[in-house]
């Protein structure tokens, strides 16, 4: 294997996510030779876009978490923009209108103001209040960004402090949705990190989606040197060792790091490898996938009376969070209007929309044969559209779709083509590397399988296995 030969950079990167993207610019900055590789030929992985019969649909981003003004220090916002070195203007991002979580017999609402929230429990669960201000305190003490952290429940840290379990599904419901791996419950670092991102800081979103923030990252990476290389997989990766000695692309060609970074998963990046290891297996690969639907539409969502900008839903008694028996769990999921943030000057979204997101299987949905997977997308759309509609103040669904100009649908398998999770994992598997480490000294994981989520978590994740692996010693 010593005689592999090919062009040689100081890193390498696997994936041109929101991780690789960062962790691309966090090394140009510091003069490496850096190269991005992706399969596909759009940057972002499932958080991307694209255009059909004149629409530019969004995918993945909902809104972009861990919003602060101008000025707030010490966020992970502020450092994300400080170790990347991109003005937070560059993002334009805006504020939500104001979200809520649904449940038969209660609703919370919260803002990006925390004390709004508070009054809300205080208001809804009063015998609770003092409880969950006690929960606060503990989570805001607790340092979710240590690497040698050792994993716990959540569930069992929360039931110290809330002792009702509506409320504590409540509270989960949002940040299970948007960062969980694991069924029916989350790690307790991963909740902090969550908690905060959504409860203390808040949703934003750009004007234009998840288009704007893909575009100034890949400007600053290209600005400082970044090469990529779209369209182009990395087949096999070729160890000596405990070094992985050379990467074989999808078209034959091989090339040479110092340095590898993967965001393709913690299972899918070692069974690239020569040498794969035995924690391979399937106990590793994420059980949990979705499926969204989307309308858009000719009308405002406001117009209609949706003033939401995101709505949890769960529509039992009980918050169940697993992969379901059937093809889509109708009892819980999340629907996004993106038209309703506090865009500047009040200017509208030229197009309306209704994005529905639920739990899905991924067996049923890759056992499909192509007419019947169409049917069951038709199917299943239905049932999933009608279940939200459940949840918002009242329009028929015949009202819906008289303003409905286009849709469209992805599943667990749509997931799995454009992210490479196995399983069309959202939240990849549920072991974490926290440090990055993998059994070769040279290879690194970042992005979902490292640990840190959604968008700005990626993009840290990204960062801080830069600093934490190369950087640390420039």
């Amino acid at each position: 294997m010593s005689t592999l030969e090919g062009e040689r950079y100081d890193a390498v990167i696997i994936g041109a996510g929101m991780s690789g993207l960062a962790a691309g610019i966090r090394l140009a900055l510091f003069n490496k030779r850096v190269l991005i590789l992706e399969r596909h030929n759009a940057p972002g992985g499932l958080n991307s876009y694209y255009s059909r019969s004149g629409l530019r649909f969004d995918v993945g981003l909902h809104a972009m978490t861990n919003f602060v003004r101008q000025g707030v220090k010490g966020t992970p916002l502020t450092k994300l923009f400080r170790q990347l070195r991109i003005p937070c203007e560059a993002f334009a991002l805006c504020e939500q209108y104001g979200s809520r979580i649904h449940f038969p017999d209660v609703q919370l609402e919260f803002t990006n103001d925390f004390t709004h929230f508070e009054s809300q429990i205080a208001d809804k669960f009063p015998h609770e209040a003092d409880n969950f201000r006690r929960l606060v305190v503990a989570l805001k003490a607790f340092d979710e960004t240590a690497l040698d952290y050792q994993p716990c429940g959540a569930k069992d840290v929360i039931k110290k402090f809330i002792h009702d379990p509506i409320l504590t599904d409540m509270l989960l419901l949002p940040l299970m949705y948007y960062g969980s791996a694991n069924e029916n419950d989350m790690d307790w670092a991963q909740f902090v990190i969550m908690f905060k991102s959504i409860y203390c800081e808040g949703f934003a979103r750009p004007f234009e989606g998840v288009r704007c923030i893909l575009r100034e990252l890949t400007k600053k990476y290209k600005s400082l040197g970044g090469e990529r290389k779209m369209g182009l997989g990395v087949k096999r990766i070729h160890t000596l060792n405990t070094h992985a000695k050379a990467l074989e692309l999808d078209n034959g060609s091989m090339i040479t790091a110092d340095h590898i970074f993967s965001s393709a998963g913690l299972v899918e990046t070692l069974r690239l490898c020569d040498d794969q290891p035995p924690n391979t297996g399937g106990e590793h690969i994420g059980k949990l996938s979705y499926v969204e639907t989307i309308h858009a539409l000719d009308i405002q969502p406001s117009a209609l009376g949706w003033k939401d900008t995101i709505v949890f839903f769960n529509t039992q008694k009980e918050f169940t969070y697993r992969c379901p028996q059937l093809p889509v769990d109708l009892h819980s999921g999340v629907i996004c209007f993106p038209n309703n943030y506090h865009y500047v000057n009040d200017e509208p979204l030229e197009q309306g929309w209704l994005r529905i997101t639920a739990l899905a299987n991924y067996n049923y949905w890759k056992s499909l044969a192509p007419d019947a997977y169409q049917d069951a997308k038709t199917e299943w759309f239905t049932q999933l559209t009608s279940t939200a509609l459940n949840c918002l103040p009242p329009v028929s669904v015949d009202v819906l779709k008289s303003h409905t100009v286009d849709i469209d649908m992805f599943t667990p398998t749509t997931v799995e083509r454009f992210t490479g999770h196995l399983g069309g994992a959202i939240y990849g598997s549920p072991q974490k590397n926290r440090n990055g480490k993998t059994h070769l000294d040279n290879l690194y994981l970042i992005g979902t399988d490292q640990g840190f989520l959604g968008i700005v978590g990626a993009m840290l994740s990204g960062i801080s296995m830069a600093n934490y692996h190369v950087l640390k010693n420039d």
